[in-house]
């Protein structure tokens, strides 16, 4: 019997707020099914922050959001993109075309702009990566065949006409929001805080369900950075959150402990694994499903978790924690001496 395919879902507005809609747009990603986009009432249009994937269709799906919430392209008067990766950036070029709107962004986003201008040069370069940490030739074989010509999920690059730094504001009906720099899931991040309301747009730094993603090979410590990132978080005064995934939700500081509480309980898997050798230095492949607690993962899984695994293994080599003891095949990892 054939496997039914997941029925994708239809874009769809809701408000949040009198001036705030959240616009849910769907993805093709299995166990993530849709993006937010938030619209925000200014003057006689709307900031936009984030865009959705670009992909066949992705538009119109765009515009049917929109148009629930009672606005068209057009009434977008500002771009703004919590971070460059492809389901938050990947609509920027369309966008800008059809509003004449500016596009703010954080400057840090050669990981991601970089990978759209040479998508083969950066899938190479993950294979090489994945090789490295010891993936099986064979597992590579049938990841290459499976991805290789596949889009990176963005229109085209499109550079920012301001760099989204601490000191830029944002002005919208609701209020002004500053500008928070947060990086760790991504070099570019960003998150945008409205101090009067305690409004906090966080992008993918903290969603309603803690999930944990690091763009592994861009900074030497990317899971340093995110820790360092809740602080900042932590230091607001947020009482709701508008999230890139997921519903908006209010005990923003219960989200940055349980998100400091997964890391360490993740790290520590990484730790143990080290440990618990027998003297054996190990690679990451060999890691990853001790940290995702699945002796069997999926292709996808093993790909989100290789990013994790060498994140943390980074993040203890800063500790002075772990060491590389191998790079030759592959990289092998063992506690520090």
């Amino acid at each position: 019997m054939p496997v039914p395919r997941r029925r994708r879902e239809l874009a769809r507005a809701d408000r949040v707020l009198p001036g705030v809609w959240r616009l849910r747009l769907p993805l093709p990603w299995p166990g993530v099914p849709h993006v937010n986009a938030w619209a925000i009432a200014a003057g006689s249009g709307v900031v936009l922050v984030d865009t959705g994937l670009y992909e066949a269709g992705a538009i119109a799906q765009l515009e049917r959001a929109l148009d629930q919430a009672g606005l068209r392209l057009d009434h977008v008067r500002l771009l703004v993109c919590t971070h460059a990766h492809s389901d938050h950036y990947g609509l920027a070029g369309p966008i800008v075309d059809a509003a004449g709107c500016e596009l703010w962004m954080h400057p840090n986003h050669g990981h991601m702009t970089r990978a759209a201008q040479n998508p083969e040069r950066t899938f190479e370069r993950r294979i090489e990566v994945a090789r490295q940490s010891g993936v099986p030739e064979e597992a590579l074989r049938r990841y290459q065949e499976a991805r290789r010509g596949q889009g990176v999920g963005i229109e085209r690059v499109v550079e920012p006409d301001r760099d989204l730094v601490p000191g830029v504001r944002v002005e919208t009906d609701i209020g002004v929001f500053d500008v928070y720099e947060t990086p760790g899931h991504a070099p570019s991040h960003i998150c945008l805080h409205q101090p009067d309301r305690g409004i906090l747009i966080s992008g993918d730094h903290l969603l309603g369900r803690v999930s944990l993603y690091y763009d592994y090979g861009h900074t030497p410590d990317p899971a340093g950075e995110f820790l360092r990132s809740l602080d900042v978080v932590d230091a607001l005064d947020s009482r709701l959150c508008l999230a890139g995934h997921g519903r908006p939700f209010r005990d923003v500081k219960e989200h940055v402990q349980a998100n400091r509480r997964e890391v360490a309980e993740r790290m520590g898997r990484v730790r143990a694994a080290l440990r618990d050798g027998d003297g054996k230095p190990m690679t990451p492949f060999e890691i990853v499903p001790i940290l995702l607690g699945d002796p069997n993962p999926s292709p996808m899984m093993v790909n989100w978790g290789l990013s994790e695994t060498l994140s943390y293994l980074r993040h203890l080599e800063q500790l002075e924690e772990a060491e590389r003891v191998e790079s030759e095949p592959a990289e092998r990892w063992s506690p520090a001496a």
